[in-house]
């Protein structure tokens, strides 16, 4: 039965698209210990056939999508041409694979998918899945053989890369030039970096090829997750069906946590290879296993035979190395330094629970200076609303939740002496909605946080009713177009009370709350079978308004000063879904604001409006985004060398420009740190050395917007201080709080008594 509430984004499609990209693991939850195929793995069998759990476990899913969710609707005709067409578009939205012709032979399957459903008889999604997986290897077998021969570049043809609002091409010469076409120019962007044609003729031989051997290690099991996803999706934009495997990093991603030896993993070549060892890992604590070393070979307990895992799916050896805590397992390890033939090492590790830190809340502290004055802001950076469900179930103390660390991180900011505080929510796509309703509690007293709504209309009101507060100084949430669903909650009610500022770009705009079901649970088998055999649902069962009656479905949460946007809205947000849920509004809930902001908003405004029209660092931002979105709105590139090669010239420029400017901005640090011309590789086909070094030079670059937050923040503690009537209005519950009396000391003898915490 439903396990726990979520509020999270619409997750990735599983299309084909997605599989022929060789996955880059970035973090132990999408790794590893997310988490493997051998030299001679046998490649699936084709043509892919439904299994009786699969088709068993969608029937399941469709009675309680028709009957539970929160707009429930009758899987018919109707819905059946709903999902055949999200299913093509998941597959092939570029439309680079299937012809007209193929869309011809599909065309009865448009309204039989509820029947293929409803009958537990799906040969028929499958039969589509398996064509796309041949012409996927088509395409491939045929742009390999577009190398042999070349290609004149001092023509004047062009290439119209972005095809979602395409039609499928009429046949299979019209698909070949297509392709001729894609391939001509992966060709250009390798000649540009400089690349001679017999390198060329190599890497894009090699990078094909790995397609097709990819291509052809997709099993049943993707083809079932890509079918489900298109119903489920297409019930609602944030209903999604989870096949075992997904199911499994889904569980991790909430809990931050899992059972292996502490390691990230990626696919690189026909190798798995260490990515990143997470600290106080098994992995970590063995001081034998390094980043680059590369995975041939795994054993499950002391003497368990060695299986050869070269060139096997990442997620294939992810699950081998996985498994139960104080288990064992050994892995053959190619050291990084040494060559294909290079001496091999059998390395004994015993799996322990392990936490990945990366998606945790994390704290720094930056000092602004202004004139004579200088005030330590707290940061805390929280990338999703994370909770361990299980362990909070069973009583674990260490239960690992969003609330509980950054709870620990206050207490830590207090103490280095902060005068502010910015919740940093940029990109979090939500989580747990108990945890946005927690998180509030700690900078409010006590009052709701939310109201529910479920599909019978009922309205449930969800708060804080612990008094005391664990920070109530000044405070701002950072928001950009990927805060959505939970990060949405905590910043509205932060709002509505008058409790911070809300500081960035407008939110996501996901207004609804899903719940997890267990469908092995429900269909009785939990206890029979040691794996799971049918998945779990994420499904839509609730919508959630503000505690002013608004809701943030499509709007989201408008900040009370806005930094400039990103340009990623058009194909980015609530609004971009065609099935998305409309706005609505209910009445508000029974709530008083702590405090009005507006007292002293339009100052703010207009401190930060002079500070960033004379700003070097902003300026740049703006050209550097104005640049972005230009790029981003281009539809097709010449093809052209020549035409190329002047359009990079001035790319490089203008990349040069950026440069130096940042230059005298940030000093020599700054340098590593900026983007660089297309070197025409894809990520798996660059050194890993090397893309390690990239990502730690990003983060080492000045965060432009968070940096311009915190002098916001800083503006308004100067404000306080300066006005003790100012600050009874901006302070939370007039200033009658632990943190109150500090902040207006120097403009009042008078100190409020401090509440009771």
């Amino acid at each position: 039965m439903p396990k726990s509430t979520y509020m999270t984004l619409r997750s990735a499609s599983l299309a084909l698209l997605l599989a022929l990209v060789v996955p880059v693991v970035a973090g132990a939850q999408s790794a590893e210990d997310l988490g493997a195929g051998t030299s001679g793995r046998k490649a699936s069998t084709f043509p892919l056939k439904p299994a009786l759990d699969q088709e068993q476990a969608a029937q399941l899913s469709a009675r309680f999508l028709t009957r539970f969710h929160y707009d429930p609707q009758p899987l018919d005709d109707a819905m059946s041409q709903k999902i055949y067409k999200a299913y093509l578009d998941d597959l092939d939205g570029e439309k680079v694979f299937f012809t007209q012709a193929d869309l011809a032979k599909f065309a009865p399957l448009k309204t039989q998918l509820d029947d293929a459903i409803w009958n537990q008889d799906l040969s028929g999604p499958f039969g589509i899945f398996n064509l796309y997986v041949q012409r996927a290897i088509d395409r491939m077998t045929y742009a390999r053989g577009l190398l042999k021969k070349g290609f004149d570049l001092s023509g004047n043809e062009s290439y119209n890369f972005d095809r979602k609002k395409a039609d499928w091409p009429k046949d299979p010469s019209e698909l070949d030039e297509l392709w001729r076409k894609r391939t001509m120019n992966d060709w250009l962007r390798l000649k540009l970096a400089g690349k001679s044609d017999d390198d060329i003729r190599k890497t894009l031989d090699k990078r094909y090829a790995g397609y097709i051997d990819r291509v052809k290690q997709l099993d049943s099991e993707d083809a079932f997750q890509a079918f489900m996803t298109a119903y489920a999706n297409t019930t609602d934009p944030h209903t999604d069906y989870f096949g075992p495997r997904a199911a499994e990093n889904f569980d991790i991603s909430m809990k931050l946590s899992l059972e292996g030896i502490g390691a990230v993993l990626s696919a690189r070549d026909e190798y798995t290879q260490i990515r990143e060892i997470v600290p106080g890992g098994p992995a970590a604590k063995s001081a034998k296993v390094h980043v680059g070393d590369r995975i041939v070979a795994i054993g499950q307990g002391a003497s368990g035979p060695m299986v050869d895992v070269i060139g096997w799916r990442l997620d294939d050896v992810v699950n081998k190395i996985r498994g139960k805590k104080d288990t064992t397992v050994r892995l053959e390890i190619l050291p990084a330094d040494s060559g294909v033939d290079g001496k091999h090492e059998v390395i004994t590790l015993v799996r322990k629970k392990v936490s990945i830190e990366e998606s945790a809340a994390k704290k720094k502290v930056i000092e602004v200076k202004d004139g004579a004055t200088t005030r330590k802001i707290g940061v805390i950076e929280l990338p999703t609303f994370y909770s361990d469900f299980g362990a909070r179930s069973e009583g674990d103390p260490q239960y690992k939740s969003a609330s509980r660390d950054v709870t620990k991180l206050l207490g830590e900011l207090k103490a280095e002496g902060v005068e502010g505080v910015v919740v940093d929510l940029r990109n979090n796509g939500g989580g747990s909605l108990a945890e946005a309703n927690e998180l509030t509690g700690l900078f409010i007293d006590k009052g709701p946080v939310v109201q529910v709504r479920d599909a019978r209309g009922q309205v449930g009101v969800q708060g804080d009713d612990d008094p005391g507060m664990a920070w109530s100084g000044p405070m701002a949430v950072m928001v950009n177009r990927g805060s959505a669903s939970a990060s949405e909650i905590f910043a509205a009610a932060i709002q509505d009370y008058g409790r911070g500022l809300i500081i960035g770009e407008q939110t996501f705009g996901k207004g609804t709350v899903q719940t997890l079901v267990d469908l092995d649970r429900v269909a009785g088998s939990a206890g029979d079978n040691e794996k799971p055999q049918y998945g779990e649902l994420k499904m839509t069962i609730q919508e959630f308004f503000r505690i002013n009656g608004g809701s943030t479905q499509l709007k989201g949460v408008t900040p009370d000063i806005l930094f400039p946007k990103s340009g990623d809205e058009k194909d980015f947000g609530e609004s971009t879904y065609d099935n998305a849920l409309p706005w609505t509004q209910i009445p508000p809930a029974d709530y008083k604001p702590v405090a009005d902001l507006k007292a002293y908003l339009p100052q703010l405004q207009k401190l930060h409006d002079q500070r960033v029209a004379s700003s070097p660092g902003w300026k740049l931002m703006l050209d550097q985004l104005a640049e972005y979105r230009k790029m981003r709105d281009k539809t097709s590139v010449s093809l052209n060398l020549a035409q190329r090669e002047q359009e990079r010239k001035e790319l490089d420029a203008m990349q040069a420009d950026f440069r130096t400017r940042h230059k005298q901005i940030d000093g020599d640090a700054a340098i590593d740190t900026q983007d660089t011309l297309d070197d025409g590789l894809d990520a798996n086909e660059r050194s890993l050395k090397s893309e390690l070094k990239e990502e730690k030079d990003a983060k080492k670059a000045k965060d432009v917007p968070l940096e311009e937050t915190a002098h916001i923040l800083f503006d308004a503690v100067g404000l306080i201080k300066a006005d003790p009537k100012l600050a009874s209005e901006v302070l939370p519950y007039g200033g009658k709080n632990p943190d109150a009396p500090a902040m207006v000391a120097s403009a009042s003898s008078t100190a409020a008594a401090p509440a009771t915490h």
